[in-house]
């Protein structure tokens, strides 16, 4: 019994200790945190934000592209949609194709948010760059791009 807690204890100081999806979680919190906060005048959130930004450089595109492009689960994407279509920073488009997937775009009002909220974006970008260190900020770019090329293939 005692070697069987001794062996538990042991693998919870490894997860307590080493565990990288949790050590990026918390990364994710503070990082969300630091774009919030310079976004909150603006009335977008950071999540808001990144959907905004693939929609208006990768658009017309449908949200099965976005989730499989930035590993979005479709449950927190509608949520984000929702939020974004009913501000009118993005819009469904017909295609003539499959209506139940309508692409999306970012409309004039989406692109002069972009705008606005630029300033504040590289207030939050820098503040996340001290925060990483250049070797952080260069590792996290790394990952993530190799992620999101790979999703692309």
């Amino acid at each position: 019994m005692q070697e069987m807690k001794s062996a538990q204890s042991k693998s919870v100081d490894q997860m307590a200790c080493s565990c990288l999806m949790g050590r990026v979680r918390i990364l994710s919190r503070v990082l969300t945190g630091l774009y919030d906060e310079e976004l909150r005048p603006f009335g977008i959130k950071g999540s808001q934000l990144n959907l905004l930004v693939v929609i208006a450089k990768q658009g017309p595109i449908r949200r099965m592209d976005i989730g499989n492009l930035i590993q979005l689960e479709p449950s927190t994407l509608t949520r984000n949609l929702q939020v974004m279509l009913k501000n009118r920073w993005v819009e469904e488009i017909d295609d003539g194709e499959d209506a139940r997937g309508l692409p999306l775009v970012a409309t004039g009002a989406g692109k002069a948010l972009l705008d606005r909220v630029s300033p504040a974006w590289h207030r939050a970008q820098r503040k996340a760059q001290r925060l990483l260190g250049a070797d952080g900020a260069a590792l996290v770019l790394k990952v993530s791009g190799s992620l999101m090329d790979a999703s692309i293939r």
